[in-house]
């Protein structure tokens, strides 16, 4: 796995936002519905930039070394591929 390149990869870094939203399916009681949480990740999301330049030079960093990605991963990829199942085969 990719580990974050910056500290601004996690919701940790969301200074701006003070106060964590309600669950939402925490007081949550027949047919009704928060927003809250949606709202709150829309806003989260609308702060970060479109590109990060660390995470572009990390990808580049990573595209440019022989040795990405290793066998060892490699192996696991194809074993988690072969082990899918065929879904064009599905009869339903």
């Amino acid at each position: 796995m990719i580990q974050p390149a910056s500290p601004s990869a996690g919701p940790a870094h969301l200074e701006t936002a003070r106060v964590a939203p309600k669950n939402p399916l925490q007081n949550a009681g027949g047919d009704r519905c928060s927003v809250e949480g949606a709202r709150f990740l829309r806003l989260a999301l609308e702060r970060e930039p479109a590109i990060r330049p660390v995470i572009v030079a990390r990808g580049r960093a990573l595209a440019a070394d022989p040795a990405y990605p290793s066998p060892a991963i490699l192996r696991r990829i194809s074993a988690g591929i072969l082990a899918a199942p065929d879904l064009s085969e599905d009869p339903s």
